[in-house]
């Protein structure tokens, strides 16, 4: 049996996004990785986003996935923030081996972490350490460069696939992190509750901001992940 997992990054991202776990699965494993970029995203100072669809980003999944699917058995697909959302829709549509969602943006901004992420890059704003902020680092060049329009469609995959939440079946782990200012943290649950696998798992990482393959705990989670998904 030849596996492939079909890795797909976030709203205003990149496969940078995933590209630790990336590198942990193919240090590992001989498995066919396809890791695409869906339009308009890529490195954050690159990104031309205007005029892109919601429909855009979930057909050149189903595309991905399709080509994906022609070179192997089974594929696994893991999905980060509005790419988790994005691979929720394609477990319901197509036949998925294992799902994995990490910071899944079905729910989006917390306002008591944003707050605090906030006042963090305020202090070193003043103490002239804003470079050194990594929650400023990532996000500095998408303020700039991320039309409203662009906002609006990442809603409408949201809104397209949440009703249908209650239909995967399909083992999936979901994995947050407690610090995420982005998703609210008690998202995991939430879709814990609403999938109706007889299989899931989840992981809370209590160090984890939104980035969640960047965390300090990732080696931990990534293991997890991997015995799952075996």
């Amino acid at each position: 049996m030849i596996t492939g997992v079909l890795f797909l990054h976030g709203f205003s991202g990149g496969p940078y996004e995933v590209q630790p776990f990336v590198h942990y699965i193919q240090q590992r494993t001989d498995w066919v990785i396809s890791v695409p970029t869906f339009s308009g995203h890529g490195d954050a100072e690159h990104l031309s986003m205007k005029g892109y669809k919601a429909e855009h980003w979930m057909m050149e999944a189903e595309i991905a996935y399709r080509q994906l699917k022609k070179q192997v058995d089974e594929v696994i697909v893991v999905g980060f923030s509005m790419g988790g959302v994005i691979g929720m829709y394609l477990s319901i549509r197509y036949t998925v081996k294992k799902l994995v969602l990490l910071s899944a943006a079905v729910k989006y901004i917390d306002p008591p972490q944003l707050v605090k992420d906030v006042r963090a890059i305020a202090q070193d704003m003043v103490h002239k350490k804003l470079e050194e902020n990594e929650v400023f680092a990532r996000y500095k060049d998408k303020l700039k460069n991320v039309p409203l329009s662009a906002t609006v469609e990442f809603m409408k995959v949201v809104k397209k696939t949440e009703p249908y939440i209650k239909n995967i079946q399909c083992p999936t782990f979901i994995v947050q992190g407690r610090l995420d200012g982005i998703v609210p943290n008690t998202t995991a649950q939430i879709l814990y509750n609403q999938i109706h696998s007889q299989q899931k798992q989840m992981y809370i990482s209590d160090c984890g901001k939104h980035h969640i393959c960047y965390s300090d705990d990732c080696d931990e989670w990534f293991d997890a992940v991997f015995k799952f998904i075996m």
